[in-house]
């Protein structure tokens, strides 16, 4: 069965996804999608001039909303990087943009006759991943953000280099809002055989800190090249893979939860059918309170983007 990706924004990001994507063989067909007719262009023939070095081939289509009719999954890279440049570090900077251009963007994958699973990194994501999924009309659970998937890396990377392993050994969560209201939910973290809280102890972590480096790592890349762009892009290739491999796997993505009436990331099994299980995570009272203020932000915020 030919796998089918489509990138919409070629910016930072969205070219990183795309290259990403071809030099690994992700997919047979990768639609790219820019209102830069010239920067997309010249990235996909960048691409074809890469390939003859590759070891896969990859046929690309460019700036045809009609091929995504039967694309499995599209990823929503669209922006305007230059409003994230704010004195407050702010993530909905972004939105009097990007929600204007989502709804005209998500109009035209509807009139496709798109079926398959929208992956949104579109700042700021929980907002935008419900704009997605209230324009195109697609079921609730095939529309996802890519949400605290990077934040929670950068947590594990940063209690990794406290105790000098690899950040895959690190297991937890950020959750909440991909943005400032986020938190490190530290009864979900586990670490060398132990509970994290325990470890903290005997080897003097300061969670706090740690917590504090997993939402500034974002800024602190920003910073210093005015965009990020490999973290993010490789949790959204992660995210559409594990779409495209059925490979049920347990990821903190934007998804809509019932109880909080709002996209905010949250763990969940993701595989072809989009999110088909939530988790029930057994979260602290403190937890609980901080996931309730950052939903309410992002409900907040996304009334205010109609």
């Amino acid at each position: 069965m030919s796998r089918k990706i489509g990138v919409i924004g070629m910016g930072n990001v969205g070219s990183t996804a795309a290259h990403y994507i071809v030099a690994n063989g992700f997919a047979d067909d990768l639609v790219l999608i820019d209102i830069n007719e010239k920067k997309v262009e010249a990235d996909a023939l960048d691409f074809q001039d890469a390939m003859p070095n590759l070891p896969y081939h990859t046929n690309i289509v460019v700036n045809d909303y009609s091929a995504l009719k039967d694309a499995d999954v599209i990823i929503s890279a669209l922006g305007n990087i230059k409003l994230q440049d704010n004195a407050n570090d702010d993530r909905f900077a972004e939105l009097p943009f990007t929600r204007v251009q989502v709804r005209d963007v998500a109009a035209k994958i509807k009139a496709a006759g798109f079926n398959g699973i929208i992956v949104a990194i579109t700042n700021p994501v929980d907002v935008i991943t419900s704009i997605y999924q209230e324009v195109t009309e697609l079921p609730k659970n095939h529309v996802i953000g890519t949400g605290t998937l990077l934040d929670s890396a950068r947590m594990k990377r940063s209690v990794a280099e406290e105790l000098n392993i690899d950040p895959r050994s690190v297991v937890g969560y950020n959750l909440g809002e991909h943005g400032n209201s986020q938190f490190t939910a530290w009864s979900t973290v586990r670490v060398l055989g132990h509970h994290i809280t325990e470890l903290a102890k005997d080897r003097g972590l300061d969670l706090e800190a740690i917590d504090k480096e997993s939402k500034l790592g974002g800024h602190k890349v920003f910073h210093g090249k005015k965009y990020t762009n490999y973290g993010v892009a490789t949790a959204a290739v992660l995210l559409a893979n594990t779409v495209l491999n059925d490979a049920l796997t347990e990821l903190p993505v934007s998804n809509y939860r019932e109880e909080y009436g709002t996209y905010l990331s949250y763990p969940a099994i993701v595989g072809r059918d989009g999110v088909v299980e939530q988790i029930q995570l057994d979260l602290t009272q403190e937890e609980l309170d901080k996931l309730q203020i950052s939903a309410d932000y992002i409900k907040t915020k996304y009334a205010e983007s109609k």
